[in-house]
């Protein structure tokens, strides 16, 4: 069966973004920008909410971009061809290899988890996962963590009454300090 991923880049406090919606200190050297490459080699779907495929949409047209570096060229390729599924209620058409779906999380993930398909399905998005994580969905967090303290803003993990064991499968620690943290639920 697929597994189901939720990934971000993420706080020391547990923050994406902070009160003032600025992610701006995640922005990736090129050691974490080639992991982030490396990782989506490995996602068949990546689920989105509406706040997050509007941030990624620049990425549909970026190989256009004459100023971008071979990394982000790689990227780009890798990206767009990418199956996307956006979760919004507000959208009404959605950009490249993306399809937009207006509520049924949970049936969708089953739907997803049915196909003969590869690839793990990937969650993005805070609220998403959120959801995700109240129907106990997510198989796996993975966490960017950057040093730094941002005091408030959109949590990475949900905030919900029930306890979720985790198991540490990864770490790694970059030049920059950036450290990955890979877990997987325990059922």
């Amino acid at each position: 069966m697929r597994s189901v991923t939720y990934s971000m880049n993420v706080s020391l406090d547990g923050y994406i973004a902070g009160p003032d919606g600025g992610f701006d200190w995640t922005a990736p050297d090129e050691e974490v920008f080639r992991f982030w490459i490396d990782e989506i080699r490995g996602v068949g779907v990546h689920l989105l909410g509406r706040r997050l495929y509007e941030t990624m949409l620049y990425w549909e047209t970026a190989d256009q971009d004459d100023s971008l570096d071979d990394s982000e060229l790689e990227w780009a390729a890798l990206w767009n061809p990418l199956p996307k599924v956006v979760f919004s209620r507000t959208l009404s058409a959605v950009q490249g290899n993306a399809r937009l779906v207006s509520g049924g999380l949970a049936e969708e993930i089953e739907r997803l988890r049915a196909e003969p398909a590869e690839g793990e399905i990937a969650i993005g998005g805070a609220t998403l996962a959120a959801e995700a994580a109240a129907s106990d969905l997510i198989d796996e967090y993975r966490a960017m963590v950057y040093p730094v303290l941002l005091g408030g803003g959109t949590p990475f993990f949900p905030r919900h009454e029930r306890r979720v064991d985790l198991e540490l499968v990864e770490t790694r620690t970059f030049g920059s300090k950036v450290v990955y943290l890979r877990h997987r639920v325990v059922r």
